[in-house]
């Protein structure tokens, strides 16, 4: 969990500066980037979510039949 608050921290860090090079650029690569880190980021946020789930419920369970 320690490293998934830091990768938050290093995204959100990078959304800001993506942001920032925006507004004071115009460019629409920065955008572009900004929504593809997110997109990765929901994606690898789901992953995660569904092994703790596995690990979780599935595995302890599996272990009560046992």
């Amino acid at each position: 969990m320690l490293i998934m608050r830091l990768y938050l921290v290093l995204v959100v860090l990078l959304l800001v500066l993506s942001g920032g090079l925006y507004v004071f650029t115009r460019n629409r690569r920065y955008l572009k980037f900004a929504w593809q880190t997110v997109r990765f980021t929901v994606l690898l946020v789901l992953v995660f979510g569904l092994l703790f789930v596995l690990e979780r419920y599935v595995l302890v369970a599996w272990k009560v039949f046992l």
